[in-house]
């Protein structure tokens, strides 16, 4: 049996993202309102909220090992924000995108963060010299999602295509250390798209 232990009420009754910390008892909303609201969940309190974002907040995620925050908005920004309890604030932000954030996650291993946007376009930045390093196109209609793969040099991304497609990064880690600060290279100098899924059937390419 499902018991629920804590109940948060936030500013907005718009709650467009969640996310938890993997090893503090820590809980963040990101709301419709624009702002983004850390709780500790164990002791059922609000610990703080950032108001950087104009516009709903669509994504919100984690890197624990660095104590770190990445919110993505409606205002096409992602804000990355150090959570440490004596220094939180927004540490940068990264625009390049042309329309509404949908996702920004980071890799399990680099300082990357991927993102993606209803401009039709997935892009990864690298957090550390805070570049864009890479753009994915192909897409012919707003991209909802997009994940790195846990173990391997993949990207999957979800638009409302009708498709998902899968892209083959092994070539884009040596690469990036010959990209200038603030410039964007098209995915294609590092290689394509590598299956598309359609209608149930695999379409290798």
């Amino acid at each position: 049996m499902s018991v629920m232990l804590t109940k948060f009420e936030p500013e907005s009754n718009r709650v467009k993202g969640l996310a938890f910390h993997s090893t503090q008892p820590l809980l963040t909303t990101s709301l419709h309102s624009g702002s983004v609201q850390l709780w500790n969940y164990r002791m059922g309190v609000l610990v703080d909220w950032f108001d950087e974002h104009n516009g709903p907040v669509r994504t919100i995620a984690f890197r624990p090992s660095r104590q770190l925050l990445r919110t993505g908005g409606d205002d096409c920004k992602i804000e990355v924000w150090d959570i440490r309890p004596q220094n939180r604030r927004c540490l940068f932000t990264l625009h390049r995108h042309l329309d509404y954030l949908r996702t920004a996650q980071p890799h399990r291993e680099m300082p990357w963060i991927i993102s993606t946007s209803d401009d039709q376009t997935i892009r990864i930045w690298n957090s550390t010299p805070r570049n864009g390093i890479a753009i994915f196109t192909g897409h012919s209609y707003y991209v909802t999602s997009a994940q790195f793969h846990p173990k391997k040099n993949l990207v999957v991304s979800a638009p409302m295509d009708q498709t998902v497609q899968v892209w083959d990064i092994s070539s884009l880690r040596k690469s990036t250390s010959n990209t200038a600060p603030g410039i964007f290279d098209t995915f294609n100098n590092f290689s394509n798209v590598k299956y598309v899924l359609e209608d149930d059937r695999q379409i290798k390419i």
